[in-house]
């Protein structure tokens, strides 16, 4: 099994990033897990909310061989203190897709397994979460969620190999959600297809991140600018350079990388970034 800790990335640009300076990398691993025996931590995914962040990460346990949602917060997004898990249910839970909408927060895990997209609302954030609603009745891995130009849209992997991407779209959160007609936008191609964090606003663009998984499960991430998004067409063009592309591996993610979750925070854009060791 892969040992996947959690690290802070730094840069001018969301699609141009390296380790964070006065971070000491990795900043959560499973060695910070105090309430249960975690195999490791991954896909993390923050929040800015008065004047702390707070990171929600799958926790793999060993025990029930099933992922949790642990929380972290952090007064500067550099450092952070793991506080427990926050969500767990008698399936695998990963990717907890964090964000806010007409003042609610909202998460969107991984739950593939149930053969559902599911929607929880923070009840009381950021300890408390229960179900609003199924968005979908369908086995998607990593749904990634974005409001743009007045749309909901939703990416999602086919529920397996990693090479087949739909999208989704629908007027508003709560649906219904239909999917788009050039979906799969993707088909039999593990290096573009499965999501790899949040959709990013970048000089007037919407840049969606992607793993690489060719040659294996999380290899790295790509990026891809989204040209032209409607209800009847999508169309994208990759980013002449991957977002770690100028970022040399340390031991602690010498195996590869799948995710990322950028902020723009005091002037800098901020990451959540995951990778995994060999050793």
């Amino acid at each position: 099994m892969q040992d996947w800790s959690i690290g802070i990335f730094e840069g001018r640009s969301p699609l141009d990033l390296r380790p964070a300076t006065g971070v000491a990398n990795p900043v959560l691993t499973r060695a910070d897990i105090h309430d249960l025996d975690a195999a490791f931590v991954a896909d993390p995914f923050a929040l800015r909310v008065g004047d702390r962040s707070h990171m929600f990460f799958e926790i793999y346990d060993r025990a029930t061989g099933r992922g949790r949602i642990g929380h972290a917060d952090s007064a500067d997004h550099r450092s952070w203190t793991y506080h427990g898990v926050v969500l767990a249910e008698d399936f695998h839970l990963s990717y907890p897709f964090v964000f806010t909408h007409a003042g609610q927060i909202y998460l969107v895990p991984e739950t593939r397994r149930t053969g559902q997209v599911r929607l929880y609302v923070a009840d009381p954030f950021p300890t408390g979460w229960r179900l609003a609603t199924v968005l979908l009745h369908r086995p998607l891995a990593d749904p990634t969620l974005i409001r743009h130009e007045d749309r909901w849209w939703m990416y999602a992997c086919g529920p397996h190999n990693h090479d087949h991407l739909h999208l989704f779209h629908a007027d508003t959160l709560f649906g219904p959600w239909t999917e788009h007609p050039a979906s799969p936008l993707v088909s039999g191609d593990p290096g573009r297809a499965r999501p790899a964090g949040r959709p990013v606003l970048w000089n007037h663009q919407l840049v969606r991140y992607a793993q690489d998984c060719r040659g294996g499960y999380g290899r790295n991430v790509r990026a891809f600018t989204v040209t032209h998004l409607t209800s009847h067409d999508h169309q994208e063009t990759q980013t002449p350079t991957d977002p770690f592309n100028h970022a040399p591996p340390q031991p602690w993610n010498q195996g590869g990388m799948h995710h990322i979750d950028p902020i723009h925070h005091n002037g800098r854009w901020l990451a959540c970034v995951d990778g995994w060791s060999t050793e």
